[in-house]
């Protein structure tokens, strides 16, 4: 696991704008995994300008979104859906068929939505790269605490910590789901690449305990530990619970006179 800190928001979305830009450079018809949230917002802004000024292009691209609420319309403002249109795909040259979210339509079956979403992921040839965050509850997609760790696509029942967290998105006369489809955690570990974005200070402790804490169910988060190529780009105040920071910063610095002296390895 790499832990990069950085001195802000708009550092983080920077430095994991030009590690997407790489991949993309390198392999046009990448599938992307996305989230949504607030630290990814800055990411999505700054991928936009790249594609405006020319540097960077999405038209070969495939998405994946890690998560979609349980009960929300797509053509509702709340919807993941219309999030990713609002901020992303609105603004790029990305083919919106090739864009996924493990939605489920009303006369849908929840139960069958999971397999199918796997499904799609698989005959993608699988996720090259994921963007992701990480709750204050050590949450990854909607894996919340004692998810399984071999968990893949289902529903998941959102903690009254994670409705709480999110409230502020919604008006007091509008619905907010208890319910949501997520990726599972086996899902999020089969991808390529994972880059975590974390800032905040509400993001402190549960960084903490998924960077140097034991890897258990109740901190989902954990087990990136066990994955082998995670990124997790971290602002100053994100950093803070963090008792091994001298050493990170270390190795980054190591790590980027590497890619100095012999470039960028790619697969």
């Amino acid at each position: 696991m790499e832990v990069i800190v950085l001195k802000n928001v708009e550092n983080v979305a920077a430095t994991a704008g030009v590690l997407l830009g790489e991949l993309l450079r390198v392999k046009p018809a990448a599938v992307l995994g996305l989230a949504t949230g607030g630290t990814q917002l800055a990411l999505y802004h700054r991928l936009v300008e790249k594609y405006l000024d020319g540097s960077l292009s999405f038209k070969q691209t495939t998405s994946f979104n890690l998560d979609e609420y349980l009960g929300v319309s797509a053509d509702n403002n709340q919807s993941f859906r219309a999030y990713m249109n609002r901020e992303f795909f609105d603004h790029i040259d990305i083919d919106k068929h090739n864009t996924f979210l493990p939605a489920c339509n009303e006369e849908d079956n929840p139960r069958l939505v999971g397999p199918l979403y796997e499904k799609k992921i698989h005959d993608a040839g699988g996720i090259d790269l994921q963007v992701m965050g990480i709750g204050a509850n050590g949450h990854i997609g909607f894996n919340e605490p004692s998810s399984s760790l071999g968990s893949r696509t289902r529903i998941k029942t959102l903690t009254k910590q994670t409705i709480e967290d999110n409230s502020r998105l919604f008006s007091k006369d509008e619905f907010q789901p208890k319910l949501a489809i997520t990726m599972g955690i086996a899902t999020i570990m089969d991808v390529r690449r994972i880059l975590l974005l974390a800032t905040g200070e509400n993001k402190a402790d549960a960084v903490g305990k998924m960077v140097e804490g034991p890897v258990t169910a109740m901190c989902p988060a954990s087990v990136l530990q066990l994955h082998e190529n995670v990124s997790v780009l971290l602002d100053e105040k994100a950093a803070t619970g963090l008792k091994n920071r001298q050493y990170y910063d270390w190795t980054y610095r190591q790590n980027e006179s590497l890619k100095e002296r012999f470039g960028i390895l790619h697969e």
